[in-house]
């Protein structure tokens, strides 16, 4: 009995995390709205981001996105690790968690486990995007091209001071390697 009441509050502990993560963005911050999906969809290369374990030791990462059969979104990361010189790569998917022309999605890599995906910014060309996650720790600043302009770095740095994010905690991506 104890084995099943011990079981029972793990998962609706994980069943807790895992809604309330999908869901959320940060007090403060708000998602893009009139989002168009089909813009975004595409190879996105990451220009700038907080460090996090996944992501950790990778370099010329990008992000590419293409609409599903059943209209949730396939995400592919990949990045060169520069200390075991290696390709990573990890296939996801995304969801809008209310209406797809609001940009604050649930991502996942790992089965049922979602976590907070949020265009806060973007520019009227789709060129260059800032997301964060479901908390302040989770920052990347993203680029349709290798470089990003200066104004728009300045601009996407100010913003995301503004909205409590420690911006001198990014690390600025390099893209040197041919895949």
């Amino acid at each position: 009995m104890r084995k099943i009441k011990t079981f029972s509050i793990i998962c609706s502990t994980m069943a807790f995390f895992s809604l309330t993560a999908c869901s959320t963005i940060p007090k403060g911050v708000e998602a893009v709205t009139a989002f168009e999906q089909e813009r975004y969809l595409g190879k996105w290369y990451e220009i700038a981001r907080f460090d996090f374990r996944f992501e950790r030791n990778l370099n010329n990462t990008t992000a590419f996105y293409e609409l599903n059969p059943d209209n949730s979104i396939k995400v592919v990361n990949r990045g060169y690790n520069y200390v075991t010189n290696e390709w990573k790569e990890a296939t996801g998917k995304a969801k809008f968690v209310e209406k797809n022309d609001v940009a604050m999605l649930k991502v996942s890599f790992f089965g049922p486990f979602y976590a907070g995906y949020n265009v806060i910014a973007i520019d009227k060309n789709y060129q260059y995007a800032l997301v964060s996650g479901s908390s302040l720790k989770y920052l990347w600043i993203l680029s349709r091209t290798p470089q990003l302009p200066q104004n728009i770095k300045e601009e996407y740095l100010q913003l995301a001071h503004e909205k409590g994010f420690k911006v001198e905690n990014l690390i600025w991506v390099e893209h040197n390697q041919q895949e």
